[in-house]
């Protein structure tokens, strides 16, 4: 039995740790505990994110912090958030610390982070329009049980698209799809929240073992 003791959810780059998509997950999780994280550039009031490297210590310092408030190790904590904040924890958890000045863009920097689980909702592969900058570097080294939650419609990753560069993953994700919703699946909530609860579930009873790619 795996042993969860919390979840730690992100938002995405034009939102903060109140959008009503993680509260509606955090509510879903119940009685789990769930700490919701704002980066910096929010608490400061800022609009512009952080680079990526800023992004990724605070996503490790968050999981120290939880770490400390529930006495338990980070591979008893699920970690993921919406676009930007899940990609940020996804790149902690490949041991990436992107500085790609520093290491290149296909090279980790860092230990990986362990931790029980890896929620990305809306992951962005790309931005809109522009398919050939892919955000797909440390997605061979993500090496731990994950879900993936998308619309149909999203304009950051196309079915097609998000399938095809999850095959590199090496523990094979969980992948769902809301049908007809765009990259902010709005009107979605309470069905992303309750998609996220179960695996969630799941993952503390052992019972959705993600084995590794043979």
């Amino acid at each position: 039995m795996t042993d969860i003791q919390g979840v730690v959810l992100f938002p995405g780059a034009g939102s903060s740790a109140d959008h009503p998509s993680l509260v509606a997950i955090a509510t879903a999780l119940a009685p789990l505990p769930v700490i919701r994280v704002d980066f910096a550039y929010r608490r400061l009031g800022r609009k512009i994110p952080d680079r990526a490297p800023v992004l990724i210590r605070a996503v490790r310092e968050a999981i120290d912090d939880a770490c400390r408030a529930w006495s338990c190790a980070p591979t008893q904590l699920v970690i993921g958030g919406r676009s930007m904040g899940g990609r940020m924890c996804s790149m902690a958890v490949a041991g990436f610390d992107g500085d790609d000045r520093k290491n290149g863009a296909s090279q980790p920097a860092d230990v990986p982070l362990q931790v029980g689980g890896l929620v990305c909702i809306s992951y962005p592969l790309h931005p809109p329009k522009q398919p050939a900058k892919l955000r797909i570097a440390h997605l061979p080294q993500v090496r731990v049980p994950s879900l993936f939650v998308s619309g149909t419609r999203d304009e950051f990753a196309t079915p097609a698209e998000l399938g095809e560069h999850l095959a590199v993953v090496p523990v094979a994700p969980i992948v769902r799809w809301v049908e007809g919703a765009r990259h902010d699946l709005r009107g979605h909530d309470d069905h992303v929240a309750g998609i996220v609860a179960s695996v969630v579930a799941e993952w503390a009873r052992g019972s959705s073992a993600q084995p590794p790619r043979t």
